[in-house]
């Protein structure tokens, strides 16, 4: 569901080359200058976050949980962000220019960096192979949504290459851990690998040694949960053991299909402020939960609000 169905649309390819996708991340504050923390400006292409943690991580002979940064940038396409390392792990170890991924700017601060320290993200985003009428339809297109709106999805580059991880979040939460294993290759269909694919369907047919002997090497988790079961071990314990990053990555998936629906479901009272909505102002991002919408409906219609979505969690609700 679009809340520009209606409308003609451009038409293109998305995404025919790396460079055609440009993040930069934008920082909740910059770096002091002192402090016990290297902050890194790092641009890099090919690479999921967790890849780049895990190369800074070896070069800086540290774990894991000691690299920072405040959010997921995608593979496919050129992405800047910061990340924090222990500066005293990191002297006289980084290279500033890598296989993937350059380091741009490095500076000191008091704080390692965290998960939602960021104000958000600015995208450049080329469109090959358009419509011939493709200018005049992306205007009327953006004359809708500046009139309404614009409903702000997660959306499917939320749930990894194959569509699954919120299914596997649901799992986990539901400790339901042998759907969750399950749920790493229920997308087969999605997989272009064909050793991938075919370790899928090994896998499916409960032939773990055989899955494992065909996973290509890069399916690091699938061939982490896939060995442990080899070796006779529960999908509770094959699970369990994966990297505590991942595995709140699988739940905040989860989190994310939710508020995905809760937003499909508004969009057609994207501009009305409803009775236990949750709303968000506009001048400092601060989230309220909505006690009489008549009284509110004044400040959505002057742009000062606007609903948002739940991001429900074990202590409290949240919101995106």
């Amino acid at each position: 569901m679009w809340l520009t169905a209606d409308l003609p649309g451009t038409g293109g390819v998305f995404k025919a080359q790396e460079e055609d996708f440009v993040v930069e991340e934008l920082p909740a504050y910059l770096p002091c200058g002192t402090g016990e923390h290297l902050f890194l400006l790092v641009e890099k292409q090919g690479l999921t976050t967790l890849d780049l943690v895990r190369r800074l991580a070896r070069q800086c002979n540290i774990a894991e949980r000691d690299v920072g940064y405040a959010g997921m940038k995608d593979a496919r396409g050129i992405t800047r962000q910061w990340l924090s390392l222990p500066a005293s792990a990191a002297q006289g170890r980084l290279s500033e220019t890598n296989d993937r991924f350059r380091i741009l700017k490095t500076a000191l601060h008091r704080n390692k960096l965290r998960i939602g320290h960021l104000r958000g993200n600015r995208f450049r985003i080329l469109l090959r192979e358009v419509e011939a009428q493709a200018l005049p339809h992306a205007q009327a297109i953006l004359c809708e949504l500046a009139a309404h709106g614009a409903p702000n999805r997660f959306g499917a580059q939320r749930f990894g290459a194959l569509g699954n991880t919120h299914h596997i979040g649901r799992a986990l939460l539901a400790g339901e851990f042998e759907k969750a294993a399950q749920a790493m290759f229920t997308s087969g269909e999605n997989i272009r690998n064909p050793r991938w694919k075919a370790g899928a369907e090994l896998f499916a047919a409960g032939n773990f040694e055989k899955a494992l002997e065909v996973l290509p090497e890069t399916c690091r988790t699938e061939r982490s949960v896939v060995k442990a079961l080899a070796q006779g071990k529960t999908p509770r314990a094959a699970l369990l053991a994966l990297p505590q990053r991942l595995l709140r990555l699988y739940i905040s998936a989860w989190q994310s299909e939710i508020f995905d629906r809760v937003v499909e479901a508004r969009l057609d009272t994207l501009g009305r402020i409803l009775a236990g909505d949750l709303a968000m102002k506009h001048i400092n991002g601060a989230c309220f939960a909505v006690a009489d919408p008549r009284l509110e409906q004044s400040r959505a219609d002057a742009w000062e609000i606007s609903p948002t979505g739940p991001l429900p969690g074990a202590k409290k609700m949240l919101w995106a």
